[in-house]
């Protein structure tokens, strides 16, 4: 759960109903400031005269405000589209590319108007009729800290547990999911645990939960009849990577309930980083050793017309070769939608 240092409410916000739910199990939190303010300016009220320390003051930080423009932003290959439910993440992920996309607002956002939101995915599903729509939960956060505060994530289970044309799925790095498994969602919402080596976690994954603590909580999302999947990413090369990732997932086949029959959805994405995101993530973590080695990558334009470091076709190819082997061996019922 995500224990903020502040909170601040943009205005209006505790006019409604769960800005006021909200604000309710923090006043009485000595340990948590309270801001209120008349308009919708956040930045002013995070401490931080420098990026490093705007980063840190940022990831202690709540905010609760509206959800303004409601057009919803695509998001291949994971969906259809993203359902924007919370944005930015507890988390310090070195690599994370939020730190790029958020920059200087590295906060945690929620929205109050949940129900508008809803409301707009019941538009684009049936824009969509007969297709199944698909949308991601987490595009840009990681909504599970906060679900304590807003239900949110219930609230959007249930609503596509009705829709016989939508389909949610989001994915964590944590493991507070208990107000998650009594909820009805008609296996219409999938699951997944972002997950790594032990190894790389410990480095670069801070505040986060361990391996194990995400593998057992997708067991009891197993055992709550979720679909479920696994994202290993993002994928290192390094000394001994081989056994490591093959250890990995084998913890996950050895913890799975035997009886659990349901197809796995794996995606494997391996470690890239643009020169903008390298800088920024200089700056928030100087001491950093992460692989950002220019001359041992190959420089590769993406489809969004900037350029990024990635590992060599042949390192690509011997990485996918390796987890289709190993994936297929452990979980011959599962489904791997991408190794990249």
């Amino acid at each position: 759960m995500f224990n903020p240092k502040r909170v601040i409410f943009e205005k209006n916000t505790l006019d409604t109903e769960l800005g006021k739910a909200i604000y309710d199990k923090v006043c009485d939190n000595p340990s948590i400031e309270i801001i209120q303010t008349s308009s919708n300016k956040i930045k002013s009220n995070i401490p931080g005269d420098n990026l490093y320390e705007q980063y840190r003051s940022g990831k202690e930080t709540l905010v609760v405000g509206e959800k303004k423009g409601l057009k919803f932003q695509t998001c291949k290959p994971s969906a259809n589209y993203q359902l924007p439910l919370v944005s930015g993440c507890m988390g310090r992920c070195e690599y994370c590319y939020l730190n790029t996309q958020l920059g200087d607002k590295p906060f945690v956002k929620v929205f109050v108007n949940i129900d508008d939101i809803l409301k707009k995915a019941k538009q684009y599903i049936d824009e969509r009729l007969p297709e199944i729509t698909i949308f991601e939960g987490a595009a840009t956060s990681d909504p599970v800290p906060v679900e304590p505060y807003t239900n949110s994530l219930k609230k959007a289970i249930e609503f596509f547990a009705k829709e016989e044309n939508g389909r949610f799925r989001f994915v964590t790095k944590y493991d507070d999911i208990d107000s998650l498994l009594d909820i009805k969602h008609n296996n219409h919402t999938e699951i997944r645990f972002s997950i790594n080596t032990p190894k790389i976690i410990d480095a670069y994954e801070h505040h986060s939960a361990s391996a194990n603590k995400r593998i057992e909580a997708a067991i009891k999302v197993a055992k709550s009849g979720y679909k479920i999947g696994f994202i290993i990413a993002p994928v290192f090369l390094y000394d001994n990577w081989k056994e490591e990732y093959k250890n990995l997932i084998k913890s996950i086949k050895d913890k799975l309930p035997k009886e659990y029959n349901q197809k796995i959805m794996f995606e494997v994405i391996s470690h890239r980083y643009t020169t903008k995101a390298k800088n920024t993530i200089m700056q928030i973590f100087p001491e950093t050793t992460l692989p950002m080695q220019d001359d041992t990558r190959k420089f590769k334009y993406g489809q969004f017309g900037y350029g990024k470091y990635v590992y060599s076709k042949e390192q690509l190819q011997e990485m996918k070769e390796f987890f289709i082997l190993e994936i297929e061996e452990a979980f011959p019922n599962s489904i791997i939608k991408y190794v990249i």
